[in-house]
C-alpha cells in the first residue's frame, strides 16, 4: 500500500514541504513518484520517517540523523535503541518537571510567609534531571568555544564540572525570578546577571558582541537550550536572548 505525500503529512504532522526537503537532501526519498509528479510512500518509508522524528525529538540535527540511519544495519535493533533513549529522556524530563514544580511551590510559599526556600538551601534539589553534558552538546554551533569548554572540562574532576553546571543553572533561576518580577530585559538587575554570565564565559574565551548575540539567539533557536530555559519558566529563553542583545549593544559594541 502506498500513501500520497498529503496523507503522510496529515498522519505524521510533518508538512509536505518538509517531506519534500527530506527527499531533496536524501534523508527520506519516496517509494515512487507518480506520473502526476506526486510522491508516494510505503510502509518502509513511514518507518524511516518515524525514526527521523524520534531522533529529532532526541535533539539530533538532520545531518546527524542521516549518518545514524546510514550506519544502522538492523532496523529492529535500532528502534529498540531509540525506544530506550526515549524512555530515558522521559524519565529525565519527569525528574526535571518535578524539580521545577518543587521550586515553584517553595517560591510561592516563601512569598506568602517569608519562609526560607529549602531548594536554595539544598541546591541539589534545583538540578535534579539536568545533565551537565547537555551544556557542552548545545555549544556545537560555536566550535571554538565548544573546543575550549571540552579542553577545560577534560582537566576537571566530576565535582568541579557539576559545580560549574549548578552555577549556570542557578543563574538561569535568578533570571527567571527577575522575569517573574516583571523586570524588563534592560533593567540593571537583569544586566548585572548577564554581566556575570559573560564574565564566566570570558574565563574560557572572550566573545565579541556579534558572537555573544549569536549565543543569545541560540537560547531560543537551539532545541536543548530552549527546552532547558522553558522548563524553568515559560518565556525565559526569549528573555535571556533579549537581555544578551541589550548587553552586547551597550557594553560590547
Amino acid at each position: 500500500m502506498a500513501w500520497p505525500i498529503a496523507e503522510v503529512a496529515r498522519m505524521s504532522g510533518v508538512t509536505a514541504r518538509t517531506l519534500r526537503h527530506y527527499d531533496e537532501i536524501g534523508l527520506l526519498p519516496p517509494a515512487r513518484i507518480g506520473t502526476n509528479g506526486h510522491r508516494y510512500y510505503e510502509e518502509r518509508e513511514l518507518l524511516r520517517l518515524q525514526q527521523i522524528l524520534v531522533l529529532r525529538a532526541l535533539g539530533l540535527g538532520l545531518t546527524e540523523i542521516g549518518r545514524v540511519l546510514a550506519a544502522q544495519i538492523d532496523e529492529l535493533a535500532a528502534l529498540r535503541g531509540h525506544h530506550r533513549r526515549l524512555l530515558a529522556e522521559r524519565d529525565r524530563l519527569d525528574a526535571l518537571a518535578g524539580t521545577v514544580s518543587r521550586t515553584i511551590t517553595e517560591l510561592e510559599q516563601s512569598g506568602k510567609d517569608g519562609s526560607p526556600m529549602t531548594g536554595i538551601n539544598r541546591p541539589e534539589n534545583l538540578f535534579e534531571g539536568v545533565q551537565p553534558a547537555q551544556y557542552e552538546e548545545s555549544l556545537r554551533a560555536f566550535p571554538e568555544l565548544a573546543g575550549e569548554v571540552e579542553r577545560r572540562t577534560s582537566a576537571m574532576s566530576e565535582a568541579e564540572i557539576e559545580a560549574g553546571h549548578r552555577k549556570r543553572t542557578a543563574q538561569m533561576i535568578r533570571l527567571a525570578e527577575l522575569l517573574a518580577a516583571g523586570m524588563p530585559a534592560d533593567a540593571e538587575p537583569v544586566q548585572a546577571e548577564i554581566d556575570a554570565q559573560y564574565r564566566g564565559l570570558a574565563e574560557l574565551r572572550a566573545a565579541s558582541a556579534e558572537e555573544y548575540r549569536a549565543i543569545g539567539r541560540s537560547c531560543v533557536d537551539n532545541e536543548q537550550w530552549h527546552a532547558a530555559y522553558e522548563a524553568i519558566a515559560p518565556g525565559l529563553a526569549a528573555y535571556q536572548r533579549d537581555a544578551i542583545e541589550v548587553y552586547a549593544t551597550t557594553r560590547l559594541s
